[in-house]
């Protein structure tokens, strides 16, 4: 399913960096750059605010995927619907400035996706995912999966509404990432640390990047995984199923506490 609201919400993210870039041009004082960087992340916050109220409405678990390029999440995410089965209902948001490619493997894997594609933005917003999830009709008690444009700058300071950012950090990259992009480390709740089975083949330490990643994040919980090999899948599947539980159990337990439309109290 390509976005059909794809130019009205390419238009609006290149708005909200049109209005942080413009802050820069000569003429516009540090203050009122501060202001318009304000005012974009206050509206996004808004619509991030209506997100989260509807996944918890809905007991639908939502996971904020980011990285750089190249960092295998598309491949780990056709690894983690197969895996999955069909046990669990899904849907995937694609983000991409330009072509519906990721989209096309989602949709070939068996999971429903929506591509929106940024233009010259350089990450999602909350407005773009409200829109998508329209188009998705998410089942309750879903897993949505979100793959942000890749970068590690951008996409740290935009709150989708997600329940969690995870962040993929490939070995092909170096250690030294997370102290090079630590907001972005800072604001994820897990680490992916994909491509485990290149690891014979580079010059990679994984435990140092691990050290990094928690020298910025000490909370941070780290899986070494392969979508090639495996490794690490069992653990990223429970990780997701035990995610998924606690929001539909979390959406049982608001339901249980709204009063009777006939008693005007609860059942209990």
């Amino acid at each position: 399913m390509r976005f059909r609201a794809l130019e009205e919400n390419a238009a609006h993210s290149r708005d909200s960096e049109a209005g942080a870039a413009g802050a820069h041009a000569p003429g516009i004082s540090q203050s009122r750059m501060i202001k318009i960087e304000r005012d974009i992340l206050a509206r996004n916050n808004d619509y991030a605010a209506e997100n989260r109220h509807y996944f918890s409405a809905h007991g639908i678990f939502a996971l904020n995927l980011v990285s750089s390029p190249g960092s295998g999440k598309t491949a780990l995410l056709v690894r983690t619907i197969a895996a999955l089965h069909g046990a669990q209902p899904l849907a995937v948001i694609e983000g991409d400035q330009q072509t519906d490619n990721d989209a096309a493997r989602i949709r070939a894997a068996g999971a429903p996706a929506v591509q929106i594609n940024t233009g010259k933005g350089c990450h999602l917003d909350a407005h773009m995912v409200g829109q998508a999830m329209r188009q998705l009709r998410l089942q309750d008690g879903s897993l949505l999966l979100i793959e942000n444009v890749g970068n590690l700058v951008c996409p740290a300071g935009f709150d989708l509404g997600e329940a969690h950012k995870v962040v993929i950090l490939s070995v092909t990259e170096g250690e030294d990432k997370p102290l090079k992009y630590p907001d972005m480390f800072r604001a994820a709740d897990l680490m992916l640390l994909n491509k485990c089975d290149l690891l014979p083949h580079l010059d990679f330490a994984p435990d140092l990047a691990i050290e990094y990643a928690r020298r910025i994040n000490p909370e941070l919980k780290v899986i070494r995984i392969s979508a090639t090999s495996g490794e690490g899948m069992q653990e990223w599947l429970d990780w997701i199923k035990g995610g998924c539980r606690n929001a539909v159990a979390a959406r049982l337990r608001v339901a249980s506490q709204i009063p009777s439309p006939v008693s005007g109290r609860g059942l209990g």
